[in-house]
């Protein structure tokens, strides 16, 4: 008897908590689309077009994510965010996903109650200043005025690196990457800091980019990706093994050119195929169709193809892989298996 109503009451903890972990998708679902929080505004990360339309390397994550859940890329509403309003835009609800240059620390995983799903960018702090200011290293900075964005770990980076190298510097505080732009160019500060590949993109907007250098510290580890709510399990796995999907794809050989013709039917490698769903449950065990992934990947290609496009060394941005290459090439992504 004993042992009947422990389970019995395991069971009814599990019902609710399964109800509590649909809310979101079930949200998501019942609007038609996703509401993504993304940036005001970084190129190649996330900008709206001439007509409008968002792009990006975040923006294609959440595009790839709308694509798992409805089979359309394109149900998705952008929600610009500043370093100050996304955690209460995410933590209210107002937006279902944040993926917007965020950096994955103790405090915003454990303290503010989000849940960071990976890592789909591995940057780090670094610096750019006017090549005329004749300056070679950060080191050589005492005194300078540095354009920040308030609400970022950059500001606590930047106060740890000035007070190690025991030098001083007089803060600009901004609240957009646009404003920092404008009040860099106009001559507000002498240094922009920021992650590395958000200074590359600002840059690369610039009239003269050669004007411009990054110097070569880079201060610490800023490990970007997409975060959701904690206490809404069943949302952070779609989520999370969306971006999984892409990282894995282009270990695999897919491509937004072959995705359709290898979901077709079952081909040689079975991993290729429960990615796919030609084999196996797990678009059903994400209360997905089966073929999620596959829509997923078609939505804007596979990891690599989404940097290549978006911020790759052929694009403005000019950023090399790194350590954002596969395993299998040097780099740190690696999807756990599909199985």
């Amino acid at each position: 008897m004993k042992k009947t109503a422990f389970f019995g009451a395991l069971a009814v903890a599990g019902i609710a908590a399964s109800s509590a972990a649909a809310a979101t998708l079930d949200d998501v679902k019942a609007r038609g689309s996703l509401n993504c929080g993304v940036t005001t505004g970084l190129t190649g990360f996330a900008a709206p077009d001439a007509n409008g339309v968002w792009e990006g390397f975040d923006v294609g994550v959440c595009r790839a994510v709308a694509a798992a859940i409805f089979g359309d890329p394109t149900a998705v509403e952008f929600v610009p965010t500043t370093g100050q309003t996304r955690f209460t835009a995410l933590a209210s609800g107002e937006i279902d996903v944040l993926a917007r240059n965020t950096t994955w620390t103790f405090s915003r995983d454990v303290d503010l109650k989000f849940e960071f799903v990976g890592i789909n960018y591995y940057d780090g702090q670094g610096f750019m200043v006017p090549r005329d200011l004749g300056v070679t290293s950060a080191t050589e900075l005492d005194g300078a005025t540095v354009c920040i964005q308030t609400g970022t770990t950059t500001e606590l980076n930047l106060a740890d690196f000035f007070r190690i190298n025991n030098i001083s510097y007089e803060p600009v505080p901004i609240e957009t990457n646009a404003e920092a732009q404008q009040q860099y160019l106009a001559g507000a500060c002498d240094v922009y800091t920021t992650d590395a590949s958000g200074l590359a993109a600002t840059r690369a907007t610039f009239e003269n980019p050669g004007d411009h250098v990054l110097l070569p510290e880079i201060v610490s580890k800023e490990p970007l990706g997409p975060l959701v709510r904690h206490g809404d399990n069943e949302w952070g796995d779609i989520v999370r093994w969306t971006l999984n999907a892409l990282i894995a794809a282009e270990e695999l050989g897919i491509t937004s050119a072959n995705v359709a013709e290898l979901a077709a039917a079952p081909t040689d490698n079975p991993e290729v195929n429960r990615l796919l769903g030609t084999e196996g449950e797990l678009g059903a065990m994400l209360g997905l169709d089966a073929n999620w992934a596959a829509n997923a990947i078609a939505a804007g290609g596979n990891y690599g193809e989404l940097f290549e496009t978006n911020i790759g060394e052929n694009t403005p941005i000019g950023l090399a892989r790194g350590l954002n290459a596969q395993w299998t090439d040097g780099g740190l992504l690696y999807a756990p298996p599909f199985r």
